[in-house]
C-alpha cells in the first residue's frame, strides 16, 4: 500500500517557526527520525520511505497554503495513492495547544489549506491529523497569531507533542484510521 503524508505549511524562512507551519514541522520530524531527505521537485519538498510493508510519500507543498490542494491532487495522481490512503497534517484553531486529533472526514474549519484541498479533490472524506495551536488572540489578530512563533512555554512541550503525532502518522499506515482513533484520540 502506498500513503501520500501532506504536512501544511508555507514556504519562506518569515514562516518556518509559525503555528501555521506546524505540518511541515511535523513532517520534518518524521523524516529525519526515518532518516530520509527531502528533494524539491514538483509542487514541494518530497521524500519517500518504507515503514514496514508501506510505502509512504511524504510532501511538504510550495504552493504556499492557500494552494495546497494543487500539490496533493498531482501526487496523489502522480504516485496514483487512493483517497483513504491521504493524510493531511494540520494546524486547528479551535483545540487548545499540543491537542491531537484524528479524524477521517470534516470540514474546513475555516482553514485555507483544507478549503481549497476540498474544492481541489471534490470532497472533504480525506483523514486529516490536526495539532491544536490554541487561539489565545484578540478579535481581528487571527492571521497575526497562526503566523506569530509558540510561546517559549509551548516551544519546551513541542517536541513530546511533534513526537505523538509521528507515533499517530505511523499508525494510521500500518492499523488505519478507525484503530489510531480509539487509540490516539482523547489521551
Amino acid at each position: 500500500m502506498k500513503y501520500l503524508i501532506t504536512g501544511l505549511g508555507n514556504i519562506g524562512r518569515e514562516y518556518e517557526d509559525t503555528r501555521h507551519n506546524i505540518g511541515f514541522r511535523i513532517l520534518d520530524a518524521f523524516a529525519k527520525a526515518s532518516n530520509v531527505v527531502f528533494a524539491d521537485k514538483r509542487y514541494g519538498a518530497v521524500a519517500e520511505m518504507r515503514l514496514k510493508n508501506q510505502q509512504l510519500v511524504l510532501l511538504k507543498p510550495s504552493t504556499y497554503m492557500n494552494l495546497s490542494g494543487n500539490a496533493v491532487r498531482y501526487w496523489m495522481q502522480q504516485e496514483n495513492i487512493p483517497l483513504e490512503n491521504l493524510l493531511v497534517l494540520v494546524d486547528d484553531l479551535a483545540l487548545p495547544f499540543g491537542v491531537l486529533r484524528l479524524k477521517p472526514k470534516g470540514s474546513d474549519a475555516g482553514h485555507n489549506g483544507l478549503k481549497h484541498i476540498q474544492e481541489i479533490l471534490g470532497t472533504n472524506q480525506y483523514n486529516r491529523l490536526r495539532f491544536g495551536i490554541g487561539n489565545n488572540f484578540l478579535p481581528g489578530q487571527q492571521i497575526d497569531y497562526v503566523l506569530s512563533s509558540f510561546l517559549d512555554e509551548e516551544k519546551k512541550l513541542l517536541p513530546e507533542r511533534i513526537e505523538r503525532a509521528e507515533e499517530m502518522i505511523k499508525s494510521f499506515c500500518l492499523a488505519g484510521v478507525e484503530i489510531t482513533m480509539t487509540q490516539f484520540n482523547n489521551k
